[in-house]
């Protein structure tokens, strides 16, 4: 090209939750029946939406309105219905004005990286869920900026690493909370975000609280939104439906944004958003007609409850059968439909496999593993080889740790015990040879 084409934020754009079901398919085609436990996908993973909602959907789909565009920043009505629920918390009030859909939270995530400029850095959790991560990094051209979360104290975020790395660093202005996270499961305890917020205020920051999982908590945890704790300071809130209803298809997102009037700074920052889907035209319009018919509904409440339940009882069932292995570090997790299992220092090391019977199964992987990776990498590798797991290395997750990924989601408990039992075989394989 005559000049330069791609900028040096492009390495940044990496996606493994995805990228290794190439290679999961490739074993698929070799006969190897394999186990998803690499995407957030209830609907993958035989979760049936209830008639009453695939009803509802399917009126609206005949109301002819819901084919034609609607406002940018969405249909008052949905906003004026979310608005109320977020006031109804006790917490920070907010406006219709205050909401702005976006075509999935992946949407509004990169919208907002994008118009924050390229010196200024947003700090997030690490492990890192990959589309923030990466699309920080991006508009940054640098590698992700972040703050640990302990595997040794239930997955919460390290305070200190956290107010250090924001008081050294000036080009910090503003802090990821994913809540519940992504990929640990982690629930925020209350004087945890409020002690978040303190930082913000002191450091002139604002926030960014993903809650796509806000209202997936179960085993007697609750997760509290950004709205209850923010107080006087400036912050989006991210929510969306693909999680909670779900509808992950819908690619059906919303942000609010809370005290925008704080700081002149950031509510032109707002603006900008708003101005961005404006060039757009506008987000899919019939997820957003659905909401306040579904999630005003009296039945939504017990269905969410029922859900939440089977999901926590998933949790328990995971803990029982991976616990007991001393090589790893295990948190039960109280939110969201993931787990990161950590391998213990020094318990990984190179040339470690997992007996792999069909050989042209065990020769995809051996190429596969013959360059230089994270231990984790390889490790995720040969057992999707021999087991048929396909779970996700937490290496790539913008971590230095070295496990995986696993999600909750299996609703056909037989395949759950199943899956989980090759998983720990699997374990076992590759740590005694």
């Amino acid at each position: 090209m005559r000049q330069k084409l791609l900028s040096d934020g492009a390495k940044e754009l990496s996606y493994e939750i995805r990228e290794i079901v190439k290679k999961a398919e490739l074993v698929q085609q070799l006969g190897q029946e394999i186990y998803w436990e690499n995407i957030g996908d209830p609907i993958q993973k035989n979760h049936q939406m209830p008639q009453w909602i695939k009803e509802i959907i399917a009126d609206l789909a005949l109301d002819n309105e819901s084919y034609g565009y609607c406002p940018s920043k969405g249909i008052l009505e949905t906003r004026s219905f979310l608005a109320e629920q977020t006031n109804a918390l006790g917490g920070i009030k907010i406006t219709p004005n205050d909401i702005c859909f976006v075509n999935g939270l992946g949407d509004g995530i990169a919208k907002v990286y994008q118009f924050i400029t390229h010196t200024s850095r947003v700090i997030g959790p690490s492990p890192a869920y990959s589309t923030h991560s990466s699309a920080e990094a991006a508009h940054a051209n640098h590698d992700p900026l972040t703050y640990k979360l302990d595997p040794n104290n239930h997955w919460y975020p390290d305070l200190d690493d956290l107010y250090l790395k924001v008081k050294y660093n000036p080009n910090i202005i503003g802090i990821l909370i994913i809540n519940p996270d992504n990929p640990t499961g982690m629930v925020y305890p209350w004087e945890t975000l409020k002690r978040i917020v303190e930082i913000a205020r002191e450091f002139k920051l604002f926030l960014i609280s993903d809650e796509i999982y806000l209202n997936i908590t179960y085993n007697g945890v609750k997760a509290y939104s950004l709205a209850e704790v923010i107080d006087d300071v400036p912050g989006i809130a991210m929510k969306g439906i693909s999680k909670e209803l779900p509808w992950p298809g819908s690619r059906c997102g919303w942000m609010e944004y809370y005290n925008r009037h704080q700081d002149a700074d950031f509510d032109r920052f707002c603006t900008t958003l708003d101005n961005a889907k404006m060039i757009e035209v506008c987000s899919t319009r019939l997820p957003q007609m659905a909401i306040p018919r579904i999630m005003g509904d009296a039945r939504y409440p017990a269905y969410r409850q029922l859900v939440n339940e089977k999901i926590g009882k998933r949790s328990k069932i995971i803990a029982e059968i991976l616990r007991p292995l001393k090589e790893i570090t295990f948190n039960e997790t109280y939110g969201a439909f993931y787990n990161t299992i950590i391998f213990r220092d020094g318990v990984l090391k190179k040339g470690q496999k997992i007996s792999i019977d069909n050989p042209q199964i065990r020769d995809l992987v051996e190429n596969w593993t013959a360059e230089e990776m994270p231990l984790d990498k390889r490790f995720v590798y040969y057992l999707l080889g021999a087991k048929g797991v396909c779970v996700v290395p937490i290496s790539s997750f913008c971590s230095e740790l070295q496990g995986f990924r696993v999600t909750l989601l299996e609703e056909d408990e037989q395949i759950l015990y199943k899956t989980f039992t090759a998983l720990r075989e699997g374990i076992e394989e590759y740590l005694q040879a």
